[in-house]
């Protein structure tokens, strides 16, 4: 059995060995200080990979989904990485949806590398567990890269922040599906899939995103919309070439690049986020004076703002001068 040390894990991680891999996202997950070595080591050769988003609702088939479009990919003699990102257990702190019956089609294949991920309690929260997951396989020299997400809110809109292409799915007759498209989160795809073609409400709901997107004239790149039924495999040869023309589309006039760098600079402010709040719950929790604030602002006691005004320059030493007030709007 090997003895993974840093030296030893850089260069199974460059040579893509799958137990480097694994044990690399493992240290990754649980917050280990060796994982950021690793990821400062690799860094410089990352940026090759192409990485696919596919965010949805819950039940839509988004597994599914990725199993045919990795089918696709590995016909055309391409590598595979695959982060399935799902919510954590509170007892186990594991991944809840870990089996993920759809990829098992693939674990036998040497050249796609597939992991479920959970939070852990990381401090970065799943934004930070996933950029460095991302990174780790970018480094191991595959070409694509899928993230699934479980839902559609804040952090899977960060977790998907990533990717470059960024691929919604929705599933027609699905409450969720209805109620991702009213939460006005149609800036987000850049290809948009409704799975479960043959249910008989699939063409509505597609001129019902079709009714949502043209509401946003001025955007210079209008999703596609793609039927497909993800366990027959139909559809997906468009739904792939909607993909490569999104690719196609970002590789002209430097926008991919452009794309990247927006998207690394998000998901720094994301950690950080992620890290500030999770050491200020900590700074609270720990602190009586920081408790009595809390104690006051529940009592009526003391407003809000004022409260957040003593909490940060306690427990960050930030001031509440007019060049750095909050846009509170």
């Amino acid at each position: 059995m090997a003895t993974w040390g840093r030296a030893t894990l850089v260069e199974g991680v460059r040579a893509g060995d799958r137990r480097a891999l694994a044990r690399a996202i493992t240290l990754v997950e649980n917050g280990n200080p060796l994982a950021y070595e690793l990821v400062r080591d690799v860094y410089p050769e990352t940026g090759k990979a192409y990485v696919i988003g596919m965010t949805g609702p819950p039940g839509v088939g988004k597994s599914s989904l990725v199993s045919a479009l990795i089918r696709r990919v590995r016909s055309a003699g391409k590598t595979v990485g695959v982060i399935s990102v799902d919510p954590s257990s509170p007892y186990t702190s594991g991944a809840l949806l870990g089996d993920r019956i759809r990829l098992a089609d693939h674990f036998l294949d040497p050249d796609v590398f597939i992991r479920s991920m959970g939070t852990r309690g990381h401090l970065g929260g799943l934004a930070e567990t996933t950029l460095q997951a991302a990174l780790i396989l970018d480094a191991a020299g595959k070409d694509i890269l899928f993230v699934e997400t479980v839902g559609t809110g804040q952090s899977e809109v960060e977790i998907v922040g990533i990717a470059d292409t960024v691929v919604l799915a929705l599933m027609p007759g699905s409450g969720d599906s209805i109620q991702a498209l009213k939460a006005g989160i149609m800036e987000i795809p850049d290809v948009i899939v409704v799975n479960k073609r043959d249910h008989p409400a699939a063409k509505t709901m597609v001129n019902e995103v079709r009714s949502i997107l043209s509401l946003d004239a001025e955007r210079d790149w209008s999703p596609p919309i793609v039927l497909t039924e993800a366990v027959q495999e139909e559809g997906i040869d468009e739904l792939w070439g909607r993909i490569a023309e999104h690719r196609a589309y970002l590789d002209e006039d430097g926008r991919l690049e452009a794309r990247r760098a927006t998207n690394l600079a998000g998901e720094v402010f994301a950690v950080a986020s992620a890290r500030a709040r999770s050491h200020l719950e900590h700074a609270v929790a720990d602190d009586a004076e920081l408790g009595r604030v809390l104690d006051e602002v529940k009592g009526r006691r003391l407003d809000p703002l004022s409260a957040v005004r003593e909490i940060l320059e306690k427990v960050f030493h930030v001031g509440d001068s007019d060049t750095n007030r909050p846009d509170t709007r």
